[in-house]
């Protein structure tokens, strides 16, 4: 083991950390608007709403993230949609954790005993009172370890956007394996910052759990 090697470039890692977390931080976001978006068409009683919701759930469910990452950023051109590749990772990521909110966001809500709907329209609330005043509330309690474990998987997730030249941890990793010829201690200061900011998130998380159960 190296440990002078570690010890010289970890400033460099630091400042692709700050990047992995920009660009985390964006993506969920976005995540959360597109999540909370889908979940409210998918719940929707039009039915072309709920047919959106449901064809955006799928498509980036059902499709891997590197793809949905390739598309925006290397076939956007094709179509007009030029995008640098920090911004293209930021869409491609939020959008594709979006989905997976959506689905959380949407079992959450479904959760909430049905009584309480009934009693809030039995005292003249409408669906739009009902759903904020009565509904969101106790979903939120129910959405947190959901989202958090959807927050975690982004975080690992933007790895992927090193494949498109996003100066992140992962593409910092590879740059300096390509001069050093040492993976197994570069690619350890990657992992170890890694495992700080995932920490970092669950932390949060579990902030948000105990201060919700104890409300």
């Amino acid at each position: 083991m190296d440990f002078s090697l570690m010890v010289r470039v970890f400033p460099f890692f630091l400042e692709a950390a700050l990047v992995t977390v920009q660009i985390s931080a964006l993506a969920l976001v976005l995540g959360l608007a597109a999540g909370s978006l889908a979940a409210a068409a998918k719940l929707s009683r039009s039915r072309i709403l709920r047919t959106i919701g449901t064809v955006y759930v799928s498509i980036f469910r059902g499709t891997p993230c590197l793809i949905q990452l390739f598309i925006l950023y290397f076939g956007g051109p094709q179509i007009g949609i030029h995008l640098d590749a920090f911004a293209a990772g930021v869409i491609g990521l939020g959008l594709n954790i979006g989905a997976y909110m959506a689905e959380s966001i949407r079992g959450a809500i479904l959760s909430v005993d049905k009584g309480q709907t009934e009693a809030a329209r039995t005292i003249g609330f409408g669906r739009a009172q009902t759903m904020r005043k009565v509904v969101l509330p106790q979903a939120a309690r129910l959405m947190i370890r959901p989202l958090g474990v959807n927050t975690v998987a982004l975080v690992k997730g933007s790895a992927l956007v090193s494949t498109i030249s996003v100066v992140e941890l992962t593409y910092t990793a590879q740059r300096f394996i390509g001069s050093t010829y040492k993976p197994f201690e570069i690619f350890g200061v990657a992992a170890l910052l890694y495992m700080i900011i995932v920490y970092a998130v669950a932390r949060v998380v579990d902030l948000l759990d105990r201060r919700y159960a104890l409300s």
